[in-house]
C-alpha cells in the first residue's frame, strides 16, 4: 500500500502515546542517531499507533470461542463503555473524563439519547440476549452467516472518500408472543376425549334404551320383529350411501377445504344436496316395498301372517329414518372436516332419550312385558303407532340438532344442484367400490339374520326365549361399545390428518398414524375383549334382568363375541389407511372375504349346534371372520406403504397386552363364577359377580402390565394421574 506522508499525522508531544513498535532507546525525531543504531523509517514509525486490529484491546476479544466461557455468568461490559474507533491515522482524542478504576475500559461521556449504537461484540443493543454455554451448544448446528474479517480494512477508505457510515437508529421490534405449545398428540387426545365422552354418554343412553325396550316388549318374537324393522333402514342407508360418505367423501371434503378458495363450502353444500335428493328417492321406494324387505330379512317371520303384519307396520315407520340418518351423517362429517368433532357424537343422545321416553310411555299406557305379556298376536294398532312414531321422531330430532353446530362453525347449508365438474363424479367413481364393499357386508348380515331368526323361533318353541336375532343384536351392541368409544374416536380425529399425509405422498406419516391408532386403542380394546369373555354372563344378566332367564342367553352370545373384538378393532384402523389413499377396491375385496367367512361359519354353527346354541356359534363366527380379514388387509397395506407398517412394534404391544390379560381373565372368571354359584343369577348376584370380577381383572392386569413394561399403558396411566393431580 502507499505509505502516508509524514506531514499528515501530528508530531511532537501533542498527546500522542508512545508507539508499541518503537524502541525506547531510539533518538527523538530530528536527532541524528548514534553510530551502530539502525535508523527507523520515519514513514512507518507511528503506523500502528492506533492498533487497527485491536489485539491489545480486551473489549475486542470475543472469549465465546473458549469452551468454558459463559456469557450469562460473565457478561461483556455495559453499553457505552466501548470507544468508537476513529480515523486510522488520526491522533486519538484525549479522554474528557479520568479513568474509572471500577471498570476495565474507559468511562464514556454521558449519552442522553440512550445506549450506544454498538456493543463490544458487534451486537445490537436493543435485541441482544446473552445465553449460557448450554444454549450455545444446542444452537451449534444452526447456520450463522460468516462475518467479514476484512471489513475493518475499508473503514478509513470509506471515511476518506466522504462516505461516512451513517448510523440508522432502528426502532426496537417487539418480540412476538410465544405461541402456546400444542403437540400433535395433545390435539388428538383432546379431540378423542371429547368424542369419547359423547360416545360414552350415547352408548350409556343406548343401553338404557335397550333395557326399556326389553322391559316393554320382552326379548322374544315381538322384539325380533321390531329389531328387523329397525335394522332395515340402517342396512339400506349404509348400502346406498353411508359407506361412501364415511370412506370417500370425507377425504374429498378435506381436500376441498385445503384447495378451494371458499374453504370447501360449495363442495360441502353440493354433497349435502346430493345426499338429500338421493335418500329422499330411496326412502320413498323402500317404504312402498317394505313387505319385500321383511321377506328378504326373515322368511320365518314372513311365513306367519300376524308377525308379518306387525313387522311391516314397524318397517313403514322405521324406514323413513334412513333419510334423517343420512342428513345427520353428512352434516356431522362436514363439522368433522372443520375440526368440530363433538356434535356428531353427542346428538345421538337426543335420539336415545326420545326412544326411551316412547317406550316408557308404552309401559305407562300398556304395562311392562312381565305384566302385559304383549306379543305379535295381541299388540294393538295404537301401540304399534306409538312405538313407530317415537322411533321416527328420535332420528328426526338427532338430525335437526346438528343445525346450531353448523351455524357456530360458520357453515350455511344451501341446496346446490351444480354437480358437474366439481369432483363429485370422481368421488362417485370411488364410491362404487364402497357400494360393493357394503353390499358384501350386508349380504353376510342378511344370512346371519335369517339363520338367527329361524333358530330363535325354534328355540322359543322349546322354551328357550332370547336366543334369536334380538339376543344377537343386544350382545353385538354391548360388544361394540369399546370399539365405538375408543377406536372410532381415535381414528375419527386421525383420519383427516392421514388423508392430508396421503395426499402429500408422506407414507411415513401415514404409517406412524396407523401405528399410533392401533397401539393407542389396543390399551383399552384388549382388556375389554377378555372382560367380555370372563364376565359376559353377569354383564347380561345384570343389564337385562327384566327379561328373565333369557338374559343369560345374551350373556353366552356376548362371551362368544369376546375375543373377536381385537381383530374387529384392528380391521377398522387398517382400512382407514386405504381410504386415505382413496383406495376403495381393496377394502371391498377384504370385506368379501370377511362376509364369506362369517356366513360360512354361521351356517356351520346353525347346522351343527342345537337351536339354543346356534346364535352363540354365530357370535364366534363374527370374530373369526375379522381375524381372517385382518391378515389380508395388513399384508396389502404394508405393501402399499413400502413394506413397513411398524409391525414389530404393534405386534409387541398386542402380545404384551394379551399376556397380561390371560391371567387376569382367568382370575376374574373364577371369582365371578364362585359368586354366582353362591348368590344366583339375579340382579344382586350378577352385580356382585361383575364388581368383584372386574376389580380382580383390573388389578391383575395392571400388575402384569407393569412388569411387562407396556409403554402405551404407562403413558396412559401417567396422563390419568396427571389429570387427577391437578
Amino acid at each position: 500500500m502507499n505509505a502516508p506522508y509524514d506531514g499528515d499525522r501530528p508530531q511532537g508531544t501533542g498527546g500522542a502515546a508512545p508507539s508499541r513498535g518503537t524502541d525506547p532507546g531510539a533518538p527523538a525525531p530530528g536527532q541524528v542517531p548514534p553510530p551502530g543504531v539502525p535508523v527507523q523509517d520515519p514513514y512507518v514509525q507511528d503506523a500502528y499507533d492506533h492498533d487497527p486490529y485491536r489485539e491489545q484491546d480486551l473489549s475486542s476479544q470475543d472469549p465465546v470461542t473458549e469452551a468454558l466461557y459463559d456469557r450469562s455468568a460473565h457478561p461483556p461490559p455495559p453499553p457505552g463503555t466501548y470507544q468508537e474507533p476513529g480515523h486510522l491515522y488520526a491522533q486519538p482524542a484525549s479522554p474528557s473524563y479520568p479513568p474509572d478504576p471500577r471498570v476495565w475500559a474507559q468511562t464514556p461521556p454521558p449519552e442522553p439519547d440512550g445506549p450506544s449504537r454498538h456493543l463490544p461484540y458487534g451486537d445490537h443493543a436493543a435485541t441482544t440476549q446473552f445465553v449460557g454455554v448450554d444454549a450455545l451448544v444446542t444452537q451449534a448446528t444452526d447456520e450463522q452467516p460468516e462475518p467479514d474479517a476484512f471489513a475493518h480494512l475499508y473503514r478509513d477508505q470509506q471515511s476518506a472518500a466522504g462516505h461516512s457510515p451513517v448510523a440508522v437508529e432502528e426502532a426496537p421490534v417487539a418480540a412476538p408472543a410465544p405461541a402456546k405449545p400444542t403437540g400433535r398428540a395433545a390435539g388428538l387426545l383432546r379431540s378423542s376425549a371429547l368424542m369419547a365422552a359423547g360416545t360414552i354418554v350415547s352408548r350409556i343412553t343406548g343401553f338404557l334404551r335397550t333395557l326399556v325396550i326389553a322391559g316393554a316388549i320382552g326379548i322374544g318374537t315381538l322384539n325380533d320383529t321390531y329389531q328387523i324393522a329397525n335394522t332395515l333402514p340402517t342396512m339400506i342407508y349404509v348400502l346406498v350411501g353411508g359407506g361412501a360418505l364415511n370412506a370417500v367423501f370425507i377425504p374429498q371434503l378435506v381436500r376441498a377445504m385445503k384447495d378451494d378458495e371458499d374453504g370447501g363450502t360449495a363442495y360441502a353444500n353440493r354433497l349435502l344436496t346430493l345426499v338429500v335428493v338421493l335418500l329422499a328417492g330411496v326412502t320413498t321406494v323402500c317404504v312402498l316395498a317394505a313387505p319385500l324387505f321383511i321377506t328378504m330379512m326373515s322368511p320365518k317371520i314372513a311365513s306367519d301372517p300376524q308377525q308379518m303384519e306387525v313387522a311391516t307396520t314397524f318397517a313403514r315407520f322405521c324406514l323413513p329414518t334412513m333419510f334423517f340418518m343420512g342428513v345427520h351423517v353428512v352434516l356431522g362429517q362436514i363439522l368433522n372436516a372443520r375440526g368440530r368433532f363433538g356434535a356428531m357424537m353427542w346428538t345421538p343422545v337426543l335420539n336415545n332419550v326420545v326412544v326411551i321416553a316412547t317406550f316408557g310411555a308404552f309401559i305407562w299406557a300398556f304395562g311392562g312385558f312381565t305384566s302385559s305379556g304383549v306379543n305379535a298376536t295381541n299388540i294393538t294398532p295404537e301401540a304399534m303407532r306409538l312405538l313407530g312414531l317415537g322411533t321416527l321422531l328420535g332420528l328426526t330430532v338427532q338430525a335437526v340438532a346438528m343445525l346450531p353446530y353448523l351455524r357456530d362453525a360458520g357453515f350455511k347449508p344451501r341446496l346446490r344442484f351444480d354437480w358437474r365438474g366439481h369432483g363429485l363424479g370422481k368421488a362417485a367413481g370411488l364410491a362404487k367400490w364402497t357400494f360393493f364393499f357394503v353390499l358384501a357386508n350386508q349380504l353376510g348380515l342378511i344370512v346371519v339374520t335369517q339363520l338367527a331368526t329361524w333358530a330363535g323361533a325354534v328355540a322359543d318353541k322349546q322354551g328357550h326365549s332370547g336366543t334369536g336375532i334380538t339376543a344377537y343384536n343386544y350382545a353385538l351392541q354391548l360388544w361394540q361399545m369399546p370399539q365405538a368409544i375408543i377406536t372410532v374416536s381415535v381414528m375419527t380425529a386421525v383420519l383427516p390428518r392421514i388423508s392430508r399425509s396421503a395426499h402429500d405422498g408422506d407414507a411415513a406419516a401415514v404409517r406412524d398414524d396407523i401405528s399410533y391408532g392401533l397401539r393407542t386403542s389396543a390399551v383399552a380394546i384388549v382388556p375389554c375383549a377378555f372382560a367380555f369373555l370372563a364376565l359376559g354372563a353377569p354383564m347380561a344378566t345384570l343389564l337385562y334382568a327384566s327379561a328373565g332367564k333369557g338374559a343369560l342367553n345374551i350373556g353366552y352370545v356376548l362371551m362368544a363375541f369376546g375375543l373377536g373384538l381385537i381383530p374387529y378393532s384392528i380391521q377398522y384402523v387398517v382400512l382407514r389407511g386405504f381410504y386415505a389413499y382413496e383406495d376403495t377396491r381393496t377394502p371391498f375385496y377384504n370385506t368379501v372375504i370377511v362376509a364369506a367367512v362369517n356366513a360360512a361359519v354361521a351356517g356351520i354353527a346353525f347346522i351343527a349346534l342345537p337351536a339354543r346354541w346356534a346364535v352363540v356359534g354365530m357370535g364366534f363366527a363374527y370374530g373369526m371372520a375379522y381375524a381372517v380379514g385382518v391378515g389380508v388387509a395388513w399384508r396389502r397395506l404394508r405393501t402399499r406403504l413400502g413394506g413397513d407398517l411398524d409391525g414389530a412394534r404393534v405386534v409387541r404391544t398386542y402380545a404384551r397386552l394379551i399376556g397380561a390379560c390371560v391371567p387376569a381373565a382367568v382370575a376374574a372368571g373364577a371369582t365371578a363364577f364362585a359368586i354366582v354359584q353362591s348368590l344366583g343369577t339375579g340382579a344382586l348376584g350378577s352385580l356382585a359377580a361383575l364388581v368383584a370380577g372386574g376389580i380382580v381383572l383390573l388389578a391383575v392386569f395392571l400388575i402384569a402390565a407393569k412388569r411387562m413394561r407396556i409403554e402405551e399403558l404407562n403413558a396412559m396411566v401417567g396422563m390419568v394421574r396427571g389429570r387427577l393431580g391437578r
